[in-house]
């Protein structure tokens, strides 16, 4: 067992027990795996503007001699009222170096932050955000048609919001397909729920909005393909809502989504671990888009998509 599986073991079911701590021994265990990781052959452009608000940037991942390839939209996590397109020196950059390294153009988001901006700014940011790719990742050797989107906790629950409540959207969801890893799907105020105060600064003082604001409200506005994925160990009531938005996806749509509990790691090494030994979660996300792709290219009259 490698040091970073004994810590992941030893914090296991008490992760919920101390997140900050235990989040931050997380990510101080890969920082060092991480910096040795392989990033040979990518080039790296970083704060582009997407949008005016200094938050609203973006950087590129670009495998050398990228030419039409699939492109991943990453954004990050911070209970809403934190967080940054790179947490540490390593961990998000992690997530995008592996995708490039699988040949994909990689895009990491950074957006704005409550309580200055609240709901549904964040989801507006990813929808900003994708509207610049679409319009330059060709320039960088992506093909905007085969757009992936990935959110991470809080993240996810703007790119939730971005594909599934048709007033964010306001029009064409840029994206081919979506991976929810660890989403906040409701939008809870509950005392056991450690960032209580991050959904109260993003969603404003009236809870009874909640219900209406949040993803789970709308998962039966979009049939874009969607794969649920969770930490065995996660932040309280996230499981859960997993759970529960895979089952209204599959009321919605007549058959069950993808849906993956990663065993072993936590809300945090779900994502930290990317660019490492292990490659369950990565392997799952490609097989899931290699399906996506084949499928829209059997519905396409030419066959080719």
């Amino acid at each position: 067992m490698s040091a970073i599986d004994a810590l992941l073991a030893e914090i296991g079911p008490r992760w919920a027990l101390d997140i900050r701590a235990h989040s931050q021994a997380v990510k101080d265990a890969y920082e060092p795996l991480l910096t040795r990781a392989p990033k040979a052959g990518i080039a790296v452009e970083r704060d582009i503007s997407y949008g005016p608000h200094p938050r609203q940037r973006l950087d590129v991942f670009r495998p050398e001699r990228a030419s039409g390839a699939p492109v991943v939209a990453f954004v990050h996590g911070g209970a809403f009222v934190r967080g940054d397109k790179r947490t540490s020196d390593e961990i998000y950059d992690n997530v995008l170096y592996w995708f490039a390294r699988q040949g994909w153009v990689g895009i990491d988001i950074e957006y704005r932050l409550a309580p200055e901006a609240r709901h549904p700014a964040g989801a507006e940011d990813v929808r900003d955000a994708l509207e610049w790719v679409a319009a330059n990742v060709g320039a960088h050797g992506g093909d905007a048609k085969r757009l992936l989107l990935i959110g991470h906790s809080a993240g996810g629950t703007h790119a939730a919001s971005y594909v599934f409540d048709p007033a964010v959207a306001r029009g064409e969801v840029r994206a081919s397909a979506l991976v929810l890893v660890s989403a906040r799907l409701r939008a809870d105020r509950l005392v056991s729920n450690p960032n209580a105060e991050g959904v109260a600064a993003y969603y404003g003082a009236n809870a009874s909005l909640d219900e209406v604001q949040a993803p789970m409200h709308h998962a039966a506005s979009s049939a874009l393909p969607t794969f649920v994925c969770m930490a065995e160990f996660e932040n309280p009531w996230l499981d859960a809502y997993a759970l529960e938005f895979a089952h209204r996806l599959a009321l919605a749509r007549g058959r069950a989504p993808p849906l993956l509990q990663v065993p072993g790691h936590n809300h945090m090494s779900i994502i930290a671990h990317f660019n490492t030994a292990d490659e369950t979660l990565g392997r799952a996300i490609l097989a899931f888009f290699d399906a996506v792709v084949a499928a829209s290219r059997a519905e396409s009259p030419t066959g080719r998509g």
